[in-house]
């Protein structure tokens, strides 16, 4: 394959030298040696030029151009010991003129995003430090634009403090664990839509959004937590499955000059989803995201708070799904907004005026943009990440608000990832290939390299000294004659004359990769560790992966797991059949989706696969959550055999091989539900298989040891099986 063949001429020399050191896993997940330095998020100031960054509990001003620190703009051991504070802080944010900051101490976490703490706000002019909610810990705390309020959610519901007269005032009442939440994302929301905040100040900070959620008539789950005590603590915590009731959304906007709330006249309400709002420039214009249950069909509602009226701004349906993002950019003219939509099959940036007609097109072609970085108006730019390249590939791009002048500000063969100054005079560009791991640079708006921060040349130095292979990519015909993309690393020594055992990573989930022209991390150094064994490690995009465009994507509507489990075991045939394969020792490895992939492979496939590692797996689509499982599968009631016909629970029976199967007990994501159901029916048809359970873990399984132990003991597995 001429891509392959290119990349390989690319590699750099130390990967064909001798192998000299053997990797182990507790290099890997005990004493992180092949960790990759990275920079951490960037926060920066409004001039353009310069960032923040922790540093233990200070916060150091930084030069962007050239890396020095410029001063300290905090030591919160100067500041006084008061009440919870004692000097430590876990996080900061500047009001918007930087005269203020918020500071977050003994954060906690909630759910995957979200966390609540002690909030103080330091005046910078009189380094004075005030509470925030009393002694309570509280969420999402948020400076208004003008910096004189600060808004947050305690005990569910939506508090303001005036930071001149230091009166806290409560803007809901009726907020209620497992009841009723104001301002703050039910548990679905926040994963499926990826937002836990739900309210938003205005331009002029003399009006608050907020999304009120009645999760009364969602039905409760229970998770059992073991703490050394004689009886488990019980999580109680309301999570919609398939086809069961969702939280009623409604959105408010409380007014700071009438102090009264209104409630937004949205039209029939029933199954609908808000997954966002958000103002535009004009202080009495909010939009409301307004999305059927099906998730076809998604309205863009204008509502003007001071008259109370709203209208549809745009809608868009889909054949399928459409997918919600954050690409919404309200323009400073108040006439225009920049928008990104998958109308042409592929995902490309609009502009639309206020009246929700359509101005132009600003990108075009086979390829999708797979992330907006924003609208520089001053200069009439619109900045963007794309795989125009390649789907495996992402470049940074800019082009003006013509849809004229399109330039590629990353040109070289990876993937690109950019922060862009609150100016778009620059951006820190981070860049990786499949081989080599993350470099750090800065550019300016035209592209020209200003410095590099980080380039992890240690980390490459240690590659050389571990003999990492090559990670090759090639493409494999599926059944359908698709061209699927695959990366394949091989042994040390690699050998023709030799049959090799293969282990299959997958994901596999929609719009997913895992193909992709990027550094691995820990993953990248285990596979080297099985490698090194003497195992051909292979991974491949099965259809209903992404950066391919919407059909490649969406094809798996209402068959999650089908086409995507007969491309993993086409892949795996085609392997089979490769004289350098031993056919008989193929396995397969996925966590999450790609748990729930592994065992449907191994099950579906089991002429091919020996051995299927799932981590975290679904088992049956119904035990998942509402929105993420009805928008690829509608419900149990309106594809009964879309359920039946790819849930892996169902095909337990048709086990051959060797099987383990992972979970955590306290993953609130993927229910422990699943493995426990699973094992219930493999049991039932008199099936052996190897389980391990992660007490108290969640989704991740992290935390004393876990990671260690569990890769531990998957390679035990393999190298027992395979």
């Amino acid at each position: 394959m001429k891509y392959s063949i290119l990349f390989l001429l690319c590699l750099p020399a130390f990967f064909v030298s001798a192998q000299t050191k053997s990797i182990t896993v507790e290099d890997i997940w005990k004493d992180y040696t092949f960790n990759a330095r990275s920079v951490p998020g960037f926060n920066f100031q409004k001039d353009g030029r310069h960032y923040t960054r922790k540093e233990g509990n200070k916060v150091v001003q930084y030069d962007l151009l050239t890396g020095k620190e410029t001063k300290v703009l905090l030591d919160a051991t100067t500041l006084p010991a008061t009440g919870s504070f004692d000097q430590k802080f876990s996080r900061y944010s500047f009001s918007s003129n930087e005269n203020k900051m918020l500071l977050a101490s003994d954060l906690e976490s909630i759910y995957r995003h979200s966390t609540k703490g002690y909030f103080y706000v330091l005046d910078r002019k009189t380094n004075s430090l005030s509470s925030l909610g009393r002694e309570d810990k509280i969420s999402l705390a948020t400076f208004s634009p003008d910096g004189q309020r600060v808004a947050f959610v305690r005990d569910n519901n939506l508090f303001v403090k005036d930071l001149k007269s230091g009166e806290t005032r409560q803007l809901t009442t009726d907020g209620k664990t497992n009841e009723i939440i104001n301002g703050m994302a039910d548990w679905v929301y926040e994963e499926e839509f990826g937002k836990t905040k739900a309210f938003a100040w205005s331009p002029n900070g003399d009006q608050i959004a907020f999304i009120r959620f009645d999760e009364t008539e969602v039905k409760e789950f229970i998770m059992t937590i073991h703490k050394d005590d004689a009886y488990p603590e019980y999580q109680r915590f309301k999570y919609p499955k398939v086809g069961e009731k969702n939280s009623k959304v409604s959105v408010h906007v409380f007014n700071f000059n009438t102090y009264k709330a209104k409630k937004i006249d949205l039209g029939n309400m029933d199954d609908q989803y808000v997954p966002r709002i958000k103002w535009t420039h004009d202080n009495n214009g909010l939009v409301v995201f307004k999305m059927n249950r099906h998730q076809n069909n998604l309205k863009l509602i204008l509502a003007d708070t001071k008259m109370g009226t709203t209208r549809t701004l745009l809608e868009e349906t889909n054949d399928y799904y459409i997918d919600i993002t954050d690409d919404l950019n309200f323009l400073k003219d108040k006439k225009h907004f920049v928008w990104t939509s998958e109308q042409s099959g592929f995902n490309h940036v609009y502009l639309y005026d206020m009246n929700g007609k359509l101005v132009r097109q600003l990108t075009n072609g086979n390829f999708d943009v797979t992330r907006l970085y924003g609208v520089d108006e001053v200069n009439k730019m619109v900045y963007f990440q794309s795989a125009e390249q390649s789907p495996l590939e992402r470049q940074i791009y800019s082009v003006d608000m013509d849809g004229n002048n399109k330039k590629n500000l990353t040109p070289f063969s990876g993937t690109n990832a950019a922060q862009f100054s609150s100016t778009f005079d620059y951006f820190v560009n981070t860049f990786s290939t499949v081989n080599t791991p993350p470099t750090f640079t800065v550019y300016d708006r035209t592209g020209k390299e200003i410095r590099v921060i980080e380039d992890n040349k240690k980390l490459v130095s240690i590659q050389q000294s571990y003999g990492t292979q090559p990670v090759n990519f090639s493409k494999i015909k599926n059944a359908a004659g698709d061209e699927l993309n695959a990366w394949t690393i091989r042994p040390p020594n690699f050998d023709l004359s030799k049959k090799y055992p293969v282990l299959m990573y997958v994901y596999g989930g929609p719009g997913s990769q895992t193909v992709n022209n990027s550094y691995g991390y820990n993953n990248y150094w285990w596979f080297q560790m099985l490698a090194q064994k003497g195992y051909i490690v292979v991974s491949v995009d099965n259809r209903g992966t992404g950066a391919r465009g919407e059909k490649f994507k969406k094809m798996t509507y209402q068959q999650l797991g089908k086409y995507e489990t007969e491309d993993q075991i086409a892949a795996a045939k085609y392997l089979a059949a490769q004289p350098y394969v031993d056919g008989d020792r193929i396995g397969i490895f996925g966590w999450s989706y790609g748990g729930y992939m592994s065992s449907l492979a191994i099950l579906k496939g089991n002429d091919v696969f020996k051995a299927a590692i799932a981590v975290a797996p679904v088992t049956n689509w119904k035990w998942y959550d509402s929105i993420y499982t009805e928008r690829y599968m509608r419900t149990d009631d309106e594809n009964p055999e879309g359920y039946k016909e790819n849930s892996p629970v169902y095909f337990a029976d048709q086990l051959k091989g060797n099987y383990l199967l992972v979970h955590g007990n306290a993953d609130d994501n993927v229910h422990f539900q699943n493995s426990a159901e699973m094992a219930k029916a493999l049991i039932k048809a008199n099936k052996q298989f190897d389980t391990y359970f992660y007490p108290n873990r969640n989704h991740g399984i992290y935390g004393d040891n876990a990671r260690l132990h569990l890769y531990t003991k998957m390679t035990d597995f393999l190298e027992e099986k395979l």
